[in-house]
Parts: structure tokens; sequence; C-alpha cells
């Protein structure tokens, strides 16, 4: 039969195994948060920075798209854009393809960068 100190014993290496088992998987969330917190958390930020700014539109706003072209609103739609980028010419862009205001720094990059 196991007497009191055998049981003891057993039960002190069995909360040593689970000890082990946390000291084992620290690292491995030690790593996640740290790539949550520099790579996904301002990737969310920047998103929403973008949507907020895409949301925003109103016609007679200067843009950049980001293929380079310049031009002025002149009609806003729930998906898409109507840009005045010459005299009697207008284009219809989606708002995804507006990097920015004229002047001001692009919210949306280039990827290829």
């Amino acid at each position: 039969m196991i007497d009191a100190q055998h049981a003891s014993l057993l039960a002190m290496a069995g909360n040593g195994q689970a000890a082990s088992g946390l000291i084992q998987f620290l690292p491995f969330a030690m790593i996640l948060a740290i790539f949550y917190f520099l790579i996904l958390l301002p990737m969310r930020r920047r998103q929403k920075k973008i949507e907020e700014f895409q949301n925003a539109l109103q016609v007679g706003d200067k843009i950049v798209m980001t293929s380079g072209i310049y031009g002025q609103i002149t009609r806003v739609t729930d998906k898409s854009v109507q840009v005045q980028i010459a005299d009697k010419v207008r284009i219809e862009v989606a708002r995804a393809a507006i990097g920015g205001r004229q002047g001001e720094e692009p919210l949306v990059t280039d990827s290829r960068n």
C-alpha cells in the first residue's frame, strides 16, 4: 500500500509536471504577444484610419489616386467615386483607389514598395 509520504511525493511530481508545461508554453505565448503588438495592432489601426478617410470623402475634395492620378471628386456613391481629372473628363473609380488628399501624405501607400 501507498503510505502518506509516497502519496505526497507523487502529488508534488504531478504539480511539477504541470508547472513545467506552463514554463514550456511561456516562450510561445510571448512570441504571439510580440507578434500581435508589433504587427497586427498597428495594421488594424492603419486599416481603420484608411476606412475612416474613405468614408469621409465628399464632393469637391481634391484627391490623389493610388495610381498617381490627380483629380477632384464630382460624385460619391457607396462603392465608387467619380473623379474629374481634366476638363470634361470624368472617371469612375472604386473608393479603395483613393490614396489621399492633394497636398497631404498619402494614407494608402503602394503595396509594391
